[in-house]
């Protein structure tokens, strides 16, 4: 196919071309609606380049094939069979792959360091999650994907589930055996989804971790608006095999610059005392098959401070926005859209505030649990516990109680509550302390958690 292409683009120019008038959605038509005081800040291109692509960019047959010659080319780009272009991030598009393995009431294998909107997927599909633990990085105090043998354990102890949804890389930039996995999974005869929102660079060097179609995967979700050029909350997933039903599924450039530039940034943080920027220390059995190495998880927590200080510093101060923030670090994402004058910013602002570090308050102490203790049993259905009958009790009596919403510490939205799971006093004291230290929790009703809603007593 010929990649010089962009079909969507063609279409979007041809239509401005023609001076086409639409008399359906959008409602600003092209920006003639819209207030001049959002114009002048979001720029009339917003709103003209907004067409729907029935009706609008293709006829109402779709008989140009203008969507489909699209994936087709981002398909062949990126070595997948098929590809189908999705929004809403990856929510919608780990939900449809999810669902499309697994219906209401069957089983799903799924690496329980999901983001909380696998949990909404579990939820709103009436999956019954088998949660496969991720490994517990106790000195570093994080978490990596799971191996393939927690995999086989999993799938042989429910030889009736019908696939495994893994997350990798992970929000810090750790990543799965994928091949691992896919070999496992195949062997049992169940396809393997990845969930690979932050990997869409990974298909186009060498150089970067595998991508999970090169390792045999069955479904790949990405997030090209993350590490991609897409705008926000674009997502694509792609197919291969015979394991996942396409029909029922569907119901750039070189990196080399970009990764020289995150190993001169790399080497810049180990210059800074007190900054420590996590590497390939973690690939060891037990912890990450690999890393991002455009991911830059830097710990702050030898200066006594947090991650979510660090953060609030950085964007009140200096007007710099880290890509994430826990208790621990901060997290850089590079792209290919960075330069020198973003990698210089970046440095600089990390001097300043390793300084500034010296005058912030003390950081909290978080009850870090020991291992497996956050690894919580689900005693019900999460449809069941989450649509019924719930009490809204002090944490102090949540424990023993079985959990009735998501409780999960932003960023990463990883939950350490789940709908249908019992809550144990572990759970209790290291959200609380997360809390005191300044996570945010953005999912349960009592947003500083003076309440856990529990599912009620008959």
């Amino acid at each position: 196919m010929d990649h010089s292409r962009a079909p969507v683009l063609e279409a979007l120019a041809a239509f401005h071309e023609r001076g086409d008038t639409t008399y359906g959605p959008p409602g600003h038509r092209q920006g003639r609606g819209v207030d001049p005081r959002v114009l002048a800040v979001m720029g009339e291109g917003v709103f003209a380049s907004d067409v729907l692509m029935l009706n609008g960019l293709d006829d109402r047959r779709m008989s140009g094939g203008i969507l489909e010659e699209a994936q087709e080319l981002m398909a062949e780009a990126v070595r997948a069979e098929k590809a189908f272009f999705s929004t809403c991030g990856s929510s919608l598009s780990v939900k449809s792959a999810m669902l499309a393995v697994a219906g209401p009431g069957e089983q799903l294998l799924i690496s329980r360091n999901a983001h909380k909107s696998v949990i909404a997927g579990v939820i709103i599909n009436g999956t019954e999650p088998v949660w496969v633990h991720p490994k517990w990085d106790d000195k570093r105090k994080l978490s990596h994907p799971p191996e393939p043998d927690d995999v086989r354990r999993a799938l042989d102890a429910h030889p009736d589930a019908r696939g495994m949804l893994l997350i990798t890389p992970t929000d810090w930039g750790t990543c799965a055996d994928i091949a691992g996995a896919v070999e496992v999974c195949h062997a049992h005869g169940v396809p393997l989804i990845v969930d690979e929102a932050w990997g869409a660079h990974l298909p186009f060097h060498d150089g970067l971790p595998t991508w999970g179609m090169d390792a045999g995967a069955d479904v790949v979700v990405t997030s090209v608006h993350k590490m991609g050029a897409a705008v926000e909350q674009s997502s694509v997933f792609h197919l291969q095999g015979d394991l996942v039903d396409p029909i029922r599924l569907k119901q750039r450039e070189d990196l080399l610059g970009t990764l020289a530039r995150a190993r001169r940034i790399r080497e810049a943080i180990e210059e800074i005392d007190g900054l420590d920027a996590l590497g390939d220390e973690v690939v060891e059995e037990g912890l990450a098959k690999e890393t991002d190495p455009m991911s830059i998880a830097i710990d702050v927590s030898s200066l006594g401070v947090t991650g979510y200080q660090m953060t609030e510093r950085a964007r009140s101060a200096y007007h710099v926005n880290f890509g994430a923030s826990d208790s621990r670090r901060v997290s850089v994402r590079l792209t290919h859209a960075d330069n020198d004058d973003s990698e210089h910013t970046l440095v600089e602002v990390l001097h300043k505030l390793v300084h500034d570090a010296e005058d912030m308050e003390p950081a909290r102490t978080i009850d870090y649990p020991p291992a497996g203790a956050l690894e919580l049993e689900t005693v019900m259905l999460p449809r069941d516990a989450f649509f019924g009958e719930v009490d809204e009790v002090p944490p102090e009596e949540a424990v023993g109680r079985v959990a009735a919403e998501i409780v999960s510490p932003y960023p990463p939205g990883v939950p350490v509550l789940a709908p249908g799971e019992l809550i144990n006093q572990d759970a209790v004291d290291y959200l609380l302390s997360s809390v005191a230290a300044g996570a945010l929790l953005p999912d349960p009703a009592s947003k500083e958690l003076e309440k856990i809603r529990v599912v009620a007593r008959g």
